[in-house]
């Protein structure tokens, strides 16, 4: 009865993981894929107007920390002169804001 209760944890902590990456995934592609582009390299019509750093690049990804693209995700980024370049997302939750800055983590290369 034990191995099975752990096999059955490992089973749902495997499901719940795929979930996350699936829902990663979806958001990327409906809230940051426009901008940023579907592989992160931000060669898009926006990426290209903002300046947008590529998610490929190592250098870029060893840049900045996990709170800091939490944070820039959570509450948006703006330049010096205050002017909007990223708007907040507000309606995700903090766990799926952790599962987007690890689905951009994975871009790196």
């Amino acid at each position: 009865m034990k191995k099975f209760i752990i096999v059955a944890a490992i089973l749902g902590c495997g499901a719940v993981w795929t979930v996350s990456a699936a829902d990663a995934k979806a958001n990327w592609d409906s809230l940051c894929a426009k901008c940023h582009g579907a592989d992160g390299k931000g060669d898009t019509k926006i990426g290209h107007i903002l300046h947008i750093r590529d998610f490929t690049d190592a250098k870029v990804q060893a840049s900045f920390k996990d709170e800091d693209a939490f944070k820039a995700i959570k509450d948006g980024l703006k330049s010096d002169e205050g002017k909007t370049l990223m708007k907040p997302f507000t309606n995700l939750s903090d766990e799926e804001i952790k599962a987007l800055v690890a689905y951009v983590r994975q871009f790196k290369k």
